[in-house]
């Protein structure tokens, strides 16, 4: 806790803080001419990591660069003292760079230089520092002699066959193989823990082997150490003993795991017995982070990556077979090396002017923040009137020249630590212009355009801009300068044409610029092209007359379709058109005109349609609109192929608009003889096309043409082709496993479709086994789509697939499917039903919960059944039906909460488990009563209007009145327009059901608000103005 001096010397950063203002920093361009003259302090660039392990066979290099100006000159320190380089033969420095290079050509280990090294980079205006990087080794140490006894276990029992590899660093990869170096078959039952150790949930006859070795694999020298091998004997016997799990990782029923933020977290749950027991995971209090988990080692290792603060919490993993189930629960811890929140950034101020460094990190625990400059703590520097460290913020006042330094800000915790530099720079530079000199734009009249004026100095200078070497400064009206110096004319007139001077100035000196504007006339198209029709051998002409200003040269360009326009022999243009003699059907399409100058452009389309030359009146020929083109004719086959063959037709007429597709048909006289179906379409320029068919189908084709208008009528039916036969392609679709009796697995899969059989006689051969047995698997050869297994357990899973077959062969498998035999009643019923904290609405409820084997199938939820007995209004009937609601839940102790039930009401209810298709027996039936609530609205509101004087209110007692009704309550106020009156109350007994008002005139209007009450409080209120006055009332209905 702070004391009261901490408290007043926060109140004073506090108010340091919010009434001083600092000049924005001035950002140096990145102007070659510029950065040639700016002196600066160093700033490092590149640096080697902070854990640094390196090869022992390669030489050591350990990075170091910066960039400043002057060029910066380089030291090091090692274990915190200066490391003299020049002193040690086999260490040199890079020229122009601080970064090391250890060689050992000449002897020596490279252990003797592991330590901590920090680079110091100098120039005459700092000192910035590399981060502390901790060089180290790499180590492969071998494996320790040891001699291992047999292994001699009971069939059935749990193992752990240790590793133990050396602790190289970093540390090795493990795995276990065996002299044959295949590697030891890893599943649910035997699997290699994050340890490396080799655990056996229970051991089998067929785990005795004489060679299980443990190998370490090291990163850095790509080598492998193997552990003498373990000799594994079973005693093995008649009838093993089932047994209930046991953790052998981690041991008891409680842990704790510490994770960094950002780091991977690694928990893991490996269990024994038999049988071998299934591992779930679980997040007390909350849901696994989904898209951040992720499930290895057959379950037994739950991986969360990029780990957050809200990871942290009690996990829980529950290993269970049918004999029974454990839990073990590791409570996780999220702590954080720091990281940055915001990280200082480099300042350059002019002189006098203000500015602030501000350093801030977050960590768990939270960082500690301490500041230095040039590499010294800033505490121990010499004093200075322009500085104030004040917590993560130095603030500096009025800065001069000379006070250029570099700062650094470390913050540090226990988990780790951030270190970055950032230099303060003061700098004098007079005013310098950026852009190039002289320069003339050209700018289309009316139109917006922006001058550019670049320029430079600190402190950094005041621009203007003038116009013809006149006037007092252009900003506002037709002009506006933007702090980087562009002027822009929001609207270019020819009386803006001149020459316009930009002048920054400073207490330093001036530099200028000038920029020559020419407001130029917009290029047009004057006469556009138009559209046209004209008959096949006639003269098609387009129009393209151009106005442009005399003073840009302009480029005239023709394209059709979107595409450049050759013009060969035939095709003419001249300034203002284009020339199309002897038009034929190829002409026929969009032609652009573009015309182009230096600064702008303009383009214009129009479309040319060709005519038959039958149409010999050109007016009525161009009058003649397009219509849907003739069936293609001559349909020919060639090229026959397995499984292709080539389709020629000869195109109809197209009736003046152009075919854009082909649509190809076919009919099969196998299957569905008489009935044609698209094929494949095609683009309108084509008129022979490969078609890709399907084995053992006798085809014919036809073609069908489409134009803008629509299709043309089918063709002629081409002749039949018939391909032969293959082994089916396809695969059965839709290939699933379920029960339809506790004993049995239906098998069931979409049949082929006709053009997938690809020869006669198509069978299906269906193959099934049990999961996780290795048995061999078993098949039929059936014709339809369903195969019944009989004599099954009640609900296990099996492995499924299927393939097609016809006479020329069998077709690919399908990928293995899991399906499930059938369900069965489940056996046991929760138990100790109970309910917890009811009020009017809500209660929460318990149970304890069935083992899950006993569900005998799917476990899909636990089922409340629940029912309004009565209510305990005397006399209210209500309403028994039953109601479900379901609660998915396998924690130890479930609960849930039963939600939107009627206040002051007499509940009963029971819970059964259900799997997909059956409930279990009902648990023990639970009564209980809701608390008393508000009550409903009243069921109807009149209000009548009868007199000029009166207003007569008429309702009912509530539908629902939750409780004991004890009265109403009437409020009511005058309101005329946007004004209301004063509120008035009437409260009336629960026997009072009307009331009448009288009025102080008749132009008077009330808005009323009814409400019925109990000993909890006012029901819903319902709201209504009073009506004018008529011989009606008015009934509101709630």
């Amino acid at each position: 806790m702070f004391g009261q001096g901490g408290h007043a010397a926060l109140a004073l950063m506090s108010l340091l803080l919010l009434l001083w203002h600092d000049a924005a920093p001035i950002e140096v361009p990145q102007d070659p001419k510029i950065l040639q003259d700016l002196k600066q302090p160093p700033t490092i660039v590149k640096q080697s990591v902070k854990d640094y392990i390196v090869d022992p066979r390669d030489n050591i290099i350990i990075e170091c660069e910066a960039k400043g100006n002057p060029v910066p000159t380089f030291s090091w320190r090692r274990n915190g003292k200066f490391f003299n380089i020049g002193k040690d033969p086999r260490v040199t420095m890079r020229k122009r760079s601080g970064t090391l290079e250890i060689g050992f050509r000449s002897g020596g280990r490279p252990e003797d230089y592991e330590g901590e090294y920090q680079c110091f980079a100098s120039n005459d205006f700092g000192v910035a520092l590399s981060n502390k990087i901790l060089l180290r080794v790499s180590k492969a140490p071998l494996w320790p002699k040891e001699v291992l006894e047999p292994v001699v276990v009971t069939e059935g029992s749990p193992l752990v066959l240790l590793c133990n590899p050396p602790p190289g660093l970093p540390p090795p990869f493990t795995f276990w193989m065996n002299s044959a170096m295949t590697p030891i078959p890893q599943d649910k039952r035997v699997s290699m823990g994050l340890n490396g150790d080799l655990y056996f949930s229970n051991v089998l006859a067929k785990d005795a082997h004489t060679d299980y070795s443990c190998n370490a694999r090291f990163l850095f020298t790509h080598t492998i150490q193997q552990k003498n091998p373990f000799t594994l004997k079973v005693l093995t016997s008649r009838k093993v003993a089932e047994s209930t799990p046991t953790f052998l990782s981690p041991p008891g029923t409680e842990s704790s795991k510490m994770v960094l933020r950002d780091e991977q977290l690694l928990l893991e749950c490996i269990a024994a017995g038999l049988p071998t027991p299934t591992i779930k995971w679980f997040k007390k209090g909350g849901d696994l982070p989904g898209r951040k988990v992720k499930f290895e080692n057959y379950n037994k290792t739950l991986k969360i990556i990029n780990v957050s603060e809200e990871d942290a919490g009690e996990y829980v993993c529950m290993a269970n077979n049918h004999l029974g189930s454990i839990r073990h629960s590791i409570f996780v811890q999220v702590k954080a090396a720091p990281y940055w929140l915001d990280k200082p950034t480099n300042l350059v101020l002019a002189p006098d002017e203000n500015g602030r460094l501000v350093c801030r990190a977050n960590g768990n625990p939270k960082p500690n923040i301490q500041w230095l400059i040039n590499g010294q703590p800033v505490d121990s520097a010499p004093p200075s009137l322009s500085r104030q460290v004040l917590g993560d913020t130095i603030i500096f006042r009025s800065v001069q020249m000379g006070s250029s330094a570099v700062y650094q800000c470390n913050a540090s915790n226990e988990h780790g630590y951030l270190l970055a530099n950032a230099f303060v720079s003061v700098l004098d530079m007079p005013p310098r212009m950026l852009g190039l000199k002289n320069q003339l734009i050209k700018v289309i009249e009316n139109n917006r355009t922006f001058l550019d004026c670049p320029f430079f100095g600190s402190p950094l200078p005041e621009l203007r801009w003038f116009k013809n070497g006149q006037g007092s400064g252009l900003d506002g009206g037709q002009y506006r300068v933007y702090i980087n110096g562009t002027l822009e004319i929001k609207r270019a007139r020819s009386e803006d044409e001149g020459t316009y001077t930009c002048v920054a100035n400073s207490i330093l000196g001036t530099a200028e610029n000038q920029v020559l504007l020419e407001v130029k006339e917009r290029t047009r198209i004057v006469r556009v092209p138009e559209h046209q029709s004209a008959i096949r051998g006639s003269t098609a002409r387009f129009d393209c007359v151009v106005k442009s200003d005399p003073s840009l040269p302009i480029t005239v360009a023709w394209t059709k379709d979107d595409k450049p326009l050759y013009l060969g022999w035939r095709l003419k243009k001249d300034e203002e058109s284009l020339n199309i003699p002897n038009v034929n059907e190829g002409d026929e399409g969009t032609y652009t005109c573009t015309v182009k100058s230096e600064i702008d452009q303009d383009s214009a389309s129009a479309r040319l349609t060709v005519l038959e030359e039958a149409s010999l009146n050109p007016s009525v020929s161009s009058a003649l609109p397009p219509d849907r083109p003739d069936p293609p004719m001559d349909l020919d086959l060639s090229d026959p192929a397995a499984r292709s063959v080539r389709l020629t037709w000869i195109p109809g007429n197209d009736h003046r608009s152009p075919i854009t597709q082909f649509l190809v048909q076919f009919e099969e006289d196998r299957w569905e003889p008489g009935r044609w179906q698209n094929l494949s379409t095609y683009p309108g320029d084509l008129n022979s096309v490969i078609l890709q068919l399907a084995p053992y189908v006798n085809y014919q084709f036809r073609v069908i043409a489409i134009n803008s208008v629509g299709q043309s009528q089918p063709s002629r039916p081409s002749p039949r082709y018939k391909t032969s036969g293959a082994a089916p392609d396809a695969i059965p679709r839709g290939l699933r496993g379920w029960g339809s009796k506790k004993d049995n697995m239906e098998i069931t899969w979409e049949p082929l479709l006709d053009l997938e059989r690809n020869g006669p006689n198509l069978h299906y051969n269906v193959f099934w086994r049990r999961k996780d047995l290795g048995h061999e698997w078993n098949n039929v050869t059936t014709m339809g789509s369903k195969h019944v297994v009989q004599n099954t357990e009640t609900y296990v899973p099996y492995e499924i697939k299927i393939q097609a077959r016809n006479e020329f062969g069998q077709g690919p498998e399908s990928n293995v499917v899991t399906g499930y035999s059938g369900e069965d009643k489940p056996t046991d019923a929760p138990t100790d039903l109970r309910v917890s904290k009811v009020n009017s609405t809500k209660s929460n409820i318990h149970w304890k919960p069935v083992d899950l084997n006993s569900i005998q199938g799917e476990f899909k939820e636990y089922r409340l059944y629940y029912w309004r007995e009565a209510s305990l209004v005397p006399g209210l009937m209500v309403n028994k039906e039953k109601k479900t609601k379901g609660f998915y839940s396998t924690v130890a102790e479930p609960s849930g909460i039963l939600s939107d039930l009627v206040p002051y009401s007499k509940y009963k209810m029971f819970m059964v488990v259900a799997n997909n298709r059956f409930e279990s027996p009902p648990s023990n039936t639970v009564e209980f009563t809701t608390k008393e609530g508000v009550p409903d609205a009243p069921r109807f509101f009149r209000i009548n209007r009868r007199s000029f004087d009166t207003i007569h209110l008429e309702w009912d007692k509530p539908l629902e009145p939750n409780g004991i009704l004890i009265g109403y309550q009437l409020k009511y106020q005058t309101v005329n327009g946007s004004r209301i009156g004063r509120l008035q109350l009437e409260q009336f007994l629960p026997n009072v059901t009307d009331f009448t008002l009288r009025l102080p005139d008749r132009s008077t209007r009330y808005k009323f608000h009814l409400s019925a009450l109990t000993q909890v409080g006012a029901g819903e209120v319902y709201a209504e103005e009073s009506p004018h006055f008529t011989n009606e009332g008015e009934c509101f209905y709630i």
